[in-house]
């Protein structure tokens, strides 16, 4: 049974993805208690857990309040953290190195739908920019060492994702779980009306996170390069209908306002998936509404089991 060393693993995406993968594969996942900006530990890390294969989840990321609030952290921590694994995993000569890099990355007014080859033709949307170029050239080096020194790596660029275990609370929390949150609160406390930053006119693709472990998985067991792969559904939704749906969902029929004096973030996100379905035989299971449902179900029997 291959050894796979997954980071990230007490986040949301590790959580998902660890449960998900370890029937399959013998799964470490490594969290906040190791240091991935130190070098030394990295090396420590690699050397107690002698892996096959890294996957690279790991991340400082948070919504759009978050990333403006820390530009400079999220560059570094994400960019060092990056490097540092993929240094080591090329001197350790692993079968294979999956790196997850973001949506953020691309262009603020990249064509729809984002395509692999147009993810450098532009700067990326402001708020979330130091984010998206951190991940890029995280990218680009496994692109790079690869061309070099035949590193086998692979670079998977996920859409906005949701789920289980997700950040849910008002600074952090990307937009479906604030959301969720959002309402619920509205709900129990009774408020006639919620509101919801920026305009709502904005489009966004989520991706349940089970989906994006199933690309991993078909990543891991595929031969395929390090050029970059889409991993999304190939659809998109205005936030205002998002907010509807869920509002729907959970039964809310409190007026929702828009202050569009917060920002929107980038104008439209859809991905092109073609290749992902080309090379990794990837297409998303479960749709947006379903998905949902699961997510809105784990998180209200988790404030009923006192998580």
């Amino acid at each position: 049974m291959k050894k796979i060393l997954l980071t990230g693993a007490t986040g949301f995406v590790g959580k998902n993805v660890q449960k998900y993968l370890e029937n399959k594969y013998d799964v470490t996942g490594i969290g906040s208690e190791w240091d991935l900006r130190n070098a030394t530990k990295v090396s420590h890390a690699f050397d107690l857990f002698n892996p096959d294969i890294v996957i690279h989840a790991a991340g400082s990321v948070g919504g759009i309040g978050a990333n403006k609030d820390n530009p400079g952290k999220f560059l570094y921590d994400n960019l060092i953290m990056g490097t540092h694994m993929i240094q080591e995993a090329k001197s350790r000569n692993l079968s294979k190195f999956i790196m997850l890099g973001t949506v953020c990355s691309y262009p603020k007014f990249a064509s729809v739908p984002f395509k692999e080859e147009d993810i450098w033709l532009g700067y990326p949307e402001e708020t979330n920019a130091p984010y998206g170029i951190a991940k890029k050239t995280l990218m680009k080096m496994v692109e790079t060492y690869n061309e070099q020194y035949g590193f086998r790596g692979v670079n998977l660029i996920p859409v906005n994702m949701y789920g289980p275990h997700d950040h849910f609370n008002l600074t952090t929390s990307h937009v479906i779980p604030a959301l969720i949150l959002k309402i619920k609160t509205a709900i129990n406390n009774k408020h006639s009306s919620i509101t919801v930053w920026g305009s709502g006119s904005v489009s966004r693709e989520f991706l349940y996170v089970e989906d994006l472990a199933r690309a991993i998985e078909l990543s891991i067991e595929t031969n395929v390069g390090p050029s970059p792969i889409n991993i999304g559904t190939g659809s998109e939704i205005s936030i205002k209908d998002l907010v509807n749906l869920i509002a729907d969902l959970m039964g809310y029929q409190g007026k929702i306002i828009y202050d569009s004096s917060k920002p929107d973030g980038q104008p439209r996100r859809c991905l092109d998936t073609s290749k992902a379905k080309k090379l990794l035989g990837f297409e998303a299971k479960i749709g947006l509404e379903e998905g949902l449902k699961k997510t809105i179900k784990w998180y209200e029997e988790s404030i009923n089991n006192g998580n």
